[in-house]
C-alpha cells in the first residue's frame, strides 16, 4: 500500500516541481540578481561609467547590454540585485561611450538584449537604424514601421512616443534622436537639457565650442590598454 501510495502522489509532485520551474523562469522579466534561461543561472553585472554628462549605469548580463541610463533618469531606480563587477560586454559598452562622448561615431559592436513587448522591440529596431546626427520625428517613424509592416497596420505618433520613452538602452539605442513634427525637442527620459547636449555633441544643434578629437587616437588608447 505505501509503493502504492507513493506511485499514485508522484504525477502530483512532478506538477508541483513544473509548476515551481515555470516560475521560475519567469524570472527573466523581474530585475532578480540571478535569472533562469534555458535552465541556466545567468548572474546580472552592474558598472558604472562617469561622462561629461553625468553619471551612467549599465547592466548586462553574460553575454549582452540590458540597460543603460543616465543615473537621473525617473523611472530607472539603480538596480541593487544586479551585482558590481565588469565583463566583456561592459568593456565593449565603455569604449563605446568612450568613443560617442570624443565626439566621435563609434565603430564598436555592444551586443544587446532588448527586452519588451513586440511593438516595442520593433520600434527600437527602427530607433537603431537612425544615423548619428541626424533625427526623425515620432510620425516618421510611424510610417517607417508602417511600410514595414506586409499588412500595412496604422502606427500612430503616440504609440511611438510610448515606446521611445520605454527604452532600456540609452544612446547606443538613440531615443535622443526623436523630435517632434515641427522640429522642436520634447520630452527625453534623461531630461532635454541633456537631449540638447547630445544633439550638439552629434552636430545637429549649434554650440559655441566643438573641440578637434582625433578618433583614431581613442581607438588606440583603447587597444593599447587591453
Amino acid at each position: 500500500m505505501g509503493v502504492k501510495a507513493r506511485l499514485f502522489t508522484l504525477p502530483s509532485a512532478i506538477y508541483k516541481r513544473d509548476n515551481m520551474c515555470r516560475k521560475t523562469k519567469s524570472a527573466i522579466h523581474r530585475r532578480d540578481r540571478c535569472f533562469v534561461e534555458g535552465w541556466r543561472t545567468v548572474v546580472k553585472t552592474k558598472s558604472h561609467y562617469d561622462s561629461p554628462l553625468g553619471g551612467i549605469t549599465l547592466i548586462t548580463d553574460e553575454t549582452a547590454l540590458l540597460g543603460l541610463w543616465f543615473d537621473w533618469q525617473p523611472g530607472y531606480a539603480d538596480d541593487d540585485s544586479a551585482v558590481l563587477g565588469d565583463s566583456p560586454t561592459i568593456d565593449a559598452a565603455k569604449r563605446w561611450l568612450d568613443e560617442y562622448f570624443a565626439g566621435c561615431i563609434p565603430r564598436i559592436e555592444v551586443p544587446l538584449r532588448l527586452e519588451g513587448t513586440p511593438f516595442r522591440k520593433e520600434a527600437w529596431a527602427l530607433l537603431r537604424k537612425v544615423p548619428y546626427g541626424e533625427t526623425v520625428s515620432y510620425g516618421g517613424l510611424a510610417r517607417r514601421l508602417e511600410l514595414k509592416r506586409a499588412d500595412g497596420r496604422r502606427v500612430s505618433a503616440r504609440a511611438i512616443g510610448g515606446a521611445v520613452h520605454r527604452n532600456p538602452i540609452a544612446l547606443i539605442v538613440p531615443c535622443h534622436r526623436v523630435v517632434g513634427a515641427d522640429g522642436s525637442l520634447t520630452g527625453y527620459a534623461g531630461g532635454i537639457e541633456t537631449k540638447i547636449r547630445l544633439l550638439q555633441l552629434e552636430g545637429v544643434l549649434k554650440q559655441t565650442e566643438r573641440m578637434d578629437v582625433d578618433c583614431e587616437s581613442i581607438d588606440r588608447i583603447w587597444r593599447s590598454t587591453r
